[in-house]
């Protein structure tokens, strides 16, 4: 439990996701608000029915992968979708899939999808949230990592594709929960974007990123012909995927701050946590998880700028 929390008198109460009996128990008399932050299948969100009866307010957090264009491609999708304006909450979804096989490109979004029809056609008043490329402390995978070693490892250059244009909306942790604050004191039965109320290019989050830890270095913008691995970040794109927050803001939401403002907790906290050895500095082995693999290839990397001159 963080320390600042503590102070502030919140306790903590472990128990297993699947086991209903166990969260009708932590929760006792009720609650004010219910937030569910692992809800990932229709079985996950039938456990919660149950204690739904004695909450005001809930709260699933669902994601923005659930949202197809008009050929049927996802987030996942290799290449991704196509969509020619920022996505509401009308956008078509996948087709729900209520096997819990979320552990996959295919997977992950359907069964999203049956978890927010179940908790919808329950007749609670549960609001789902679909965000998108979560940022803040604790998040994982921490995409910013990608640029935040590089400035670590004193990096002179960097290399970004598509010309630095790629545009994937994130939201950061402090606006997604300002956002349940809002629906939390007005309860209802509704699907709501939620983003930071900026999409900036991926050029300008590294310039926000390498200004905040006062680094400088050569922006290299590569066209297509570069290579497909060179350049290549956690938001890379052909077409922007952005979220139409107007029904948040319909309802009252007001965001804490643009990505530059929110992301400086998730910088702080990756400095913290950032681990210097002689191949450069590296995550705890328990944040490891070969997200980053391939994406840090420094030799590649100098290859094409001794090439370039």
């Amino acid at each position: 439990m963080p320390s600042d929390l503590v102070a502030a008198g919140v306790g903590f109460t472990a128990v297993d996701r699947a086991d209903a009996a166990g969260l009708t128990a932590a929760l006792g008399s009720g609650a004010d608000l219910l937030v569910d932050c692992v809800c990932y299948t229709a079985e996950h969100a039938r456990t919660l029915l149950p204690v739904l009866d004695h909450c005001s307010s809930a709260v699933m957090i669902s994601a923005r992968s659930v949202y197809v264009d008009a050929t049927g491609r996802h987030a996942n999708s290799p290449g991704g979708p196509r969509f020619d304006a920022p996505v509401t909450e009308s956008q078509p979804t996948m087709s729900a899939a209520y096997d819990g096989e979320y552990h996959s490109a295919e997977g992950y979004g359907a069964n999203k999808v049956a978890a927010e029809q179940v908790l919808l056609d329950s007749g609670h008043p549960v609001t789902v949230l679909r965000p998108s490329k979560v940022h803040g402390e604790g998040a994982r995978p921490p995409r910013e990592w990608w640029f935040v070693k590089r400035i670590l490892d004193r990096r002179t250059a960097v290399l970004l594709s598509h010309e630095g244009t790629s545009i994937d909306q994130p939201s950061g942790a402090a606006n997604i929960a300002a956002l349940v604050e809002t629906v939390a004191a007005l309860p209802g039965r509704r699907v709501l974007n939620a983003a930071d109320p900026d999409a900036p290019a991926v050029v300008e989050m590294g310039r926000s990123i390498s200004g905040q830890l006062g680094h400088d270095w050569d922006e290299v913008l590569l066209d297509d012909e570069a290579g497909a691995e060179l350049g290549r970040t956690p938001w890379d794109r052909t077409t922007p995927f952005c979220l139409d927050l107007s029904a948040a803001y319909a309802l009252g939401y007001q965001p804490v701050g643009d990505y530059a403002t929110t992301v400086s907790e998730m910088l702080d906290w990756l400095m913290r946590i950032a681990i210097a050895d002689q191949a450069g500095h590296r995550l705890p082995d328990d944040w490891e998880d070969g997200f980053f693999d391939g994406r840090f290839d420094y030799a590649a990397e100098d290859r094409y700028l001794a090439r370039r001159g």
